[in-house]
């Protein structure tokens, strides 16, 4: 998730975010093995002052998890901070060899990249941090009502974006990227989940393979207003469609509801897995104890059951997944245990793990030094500007 205006929080009330629903988003990210990544600003922490919040956002992504982050590039100005705070996280001569974050920069479709957007991309391509060239794609607002040219169309802005970071720093990490959504016709609203993603997403997808690059997408997004069967069958679309696709770095994967307009708590729980069980699948078939399973079908002969055989009881840990998550009992068992549907139990899910949840710990003096420069930011730059406004 990325961004959103509002929250379903822990008690599935929508309502706007603040610096700790963030923080609690970053923990939950954390704790979640099937996401590599925690992203950056899941929500937008409405009580911080909107000049600052980069500031607040980049150390909540530092502070609560030790996995790879996005950056902030929401101004050329901003990137530059993000990178300062990288620099005293890990050191410059870290980040000339490793990806410590990603920044992702928007085209304006159609076939505009604005300053804003470039400026960003220079301050993470001079630190050798990677880029995502991302169009932002409206299909029908934004690109031509069709797919193939809306996709021509997306190519173009993408390319032009993976030579100007070439321009910048020969052989600087770039990802061809995008965001895809479709526009309704009826209201004009970004839609999810709809065949036409899924197409834009495998036509992409060879397009990157064509110019031997890797490329980014957006997975499990919904467009319904609850965590409901819309939010899930949409969600699910997308997901496999990016899987097949052959999609590098998947991102939107855990949360996206309402057209971004707000993060599900008990949506985002429910994506974790289903992002997990999405990367089982594309692990394809284990071939490794094949011939010990065949070897069990000669055992076990017509008409028997293999549960109590040893090849089972070897295997059985990893041979299915098993959602922890969704219910598979039986009605009775169900109903017995309160019929707790899965919103429910995905908030429950939600709370253990913060429960359960242990700080990656900074280092101190890199702690102390973070907070310093934050603080100095915070008094260099001006609480509210021309363009920034206090929520």
């Amino acid at each position: 998730m990325t961004g959103a205006p509002f929250l379903r929080d822990l008690d599935d009330v929508r309502r706007w975010p603040t610096i700790a629903d963030l923080n609690m988003f970053h923990k939950l990210s954390h704790m979640s093995p099937a996401l590599h990544s925690t992203a950056h600003h899941i929500v937008e922490p409405m009580d911080m002052k909107v000049s600052h919040r980069h500031l607040a956002i980049t150390y909540s992504s530092m502070k609560h998890s030790d996995k790879t982050f996005m950056g902030m590039t929401t101004s050329g100005k901003n990137a530059e901070d993000v990178m300062a705070m990288c620099e005293i996280l890990l050191g410059a001569d870290v980040m000339e060899e490793t990806p410590v974050t990603t920044g992702n920069c928007n085209g304006n479709s159609p076939l505009v990249w604005d300053e804003t957007m470039l400026s960003a991309m220079r301050a993470f391509i001079r630190r050798n941090q990677p880029v995502l060239c991302s169009p932002f794609v409206l299909g029908g607002a934004n690109t031509p009502a069709s797919v193939a040219p809306a996709v021509a169309q997306l190519n173009a802005e993408a390319l032009s974006a993976l030579a100007y970071s070439q321009v910048i720093r020969k052989g600087a990490p770039a990802i061809y990227g995008h965001y895809l959504s479709t526009v309704s016709m009826k209201s004009g609203a970004p839609m999810a989940g709809t065949p036409e993603i899924s197409l834009m997403n495998f036509m992409i997808g060879q397009m990157a393979r064509h110019y031997n690059v890797p490329w980014r997408t957006s997975n499990l997004l919904g467009g319904a207003k609850t965590f409901d069967a819309q939010a899930g069958y949409e969600s699910a679309m997308t997901m496999n469609a990016v899987l097949h696709a052959g999609a590098n770095y998947i991102w939107h994967s855990a949360g996206w509801n309402e057209a971004g307009m707000h993060c599900s708590t008990a949506k985002f729980v429910v994506d974790a897995e289903m992002r997990a069980m999405g990367y089982r699948m594309a692990e394809g078939p284990r071939w490794d104890d094949f011939d010990a399973a065949m070897q069990a079908v000669r055992d076990v002969g017509p008409g028997s059951h293999y549960l109590g055989h040893p090849h089972t009881l070897e295997n059985f840990e990893r041979a299915f997944f098993m959602p922890k998550l969704f219910d598979n009992n039986s009605i009775e068992q169900w109903q017995a245990e309160g019929s707790v549907e899965i919103t429910q139990r995905a908030l429950d899910h939600a709370k253990k793990l913060l429960r359960e949840y242990e700080e990656p710990k900074l280092d101190e003096g890199i702690d102390e030094a973070l907070r310093d420069y934050i603080a100095r930011r915070e008094r260099e730059i001006p609480a509210e500007d021309a363009l920034n406004t206090e929520h």
